[in-house]
């Protein structure tokens, strides 16, 4: 498993929310809520860890308090950090058709015929659904790839591919 396997990311700290030290929380989690489940979360590189003191639903988002984190300058300075669950705390998919999004970076694509298309290097989602980015061989352009079961009907993370089956002209 490659080193930021190790660590999934599940959450993102945003603004301060009033004078107390809340801070906005974007939860990554299936369901949302079960973020506060994997405490405590911790910086990509495991050096801080934050454990939720208290947690509670906005309509876009949770407002959160971090123990520790007392005053709106303190909350100020985390805005914009990431946070991740170390992989073994988290539940193990069911089947072959549920995985994580970080089990998806570095998979090869492939078309239906098996030509080589690059290589996932990221999962998006500007609010109308999952895009891939892939990385083609040949080129530093990156590419989007809407994530459907139409376009992208075969995800084989045990064998370290997808397959995608791109509309005329994507690529």
């Amino acid at each position: 498993m490659p080193a930021d396997a190790k660590r999934v990311h599940v959450a993102r700290i945003g603004a301060p929310h009033g004078v107390r030290g809340d801070v906005k929380l974007w939860s990554f989690t299936q369901d949302p809520a079960a973020i506060a489940d994997y405490a405590p979360l911790e910086t990509q590189d495991g050096v801080r860890q934050f454990e939720i003191e208290t947690m509670r639903a906005t309509k876009d988002f949770f407002v959160v308090r971090f123990k520790g984190i007392a005053d709106r300058d303190a909350a100020e300075r985390l805005t914009n950090v990431d946070l991740y669950v170390p992989r073994e705390r988290l539940p193990e998919t069911d089947d072959d058709t549920e995985f994580y999004i970080a089990d998806l970076i570095g998979l090869a694509a492939l078309d239906k015929n098996g030509a080589p298309l690059g290589i996932v290097i990221a999962i998006h989602n500007f609010g109308a659904g999952d895009i891939i980015e892939l990385q083609p061989g040949d080129t530093s352009a990156t590419v989007m790839v809407p994530f459907t079961d139409a376009i992208v009907p075969e995800v084989d993370v045990a064998n370290g591919r997808i397959v995608i089956d791109p509309p005329e002209g994507l690529f």
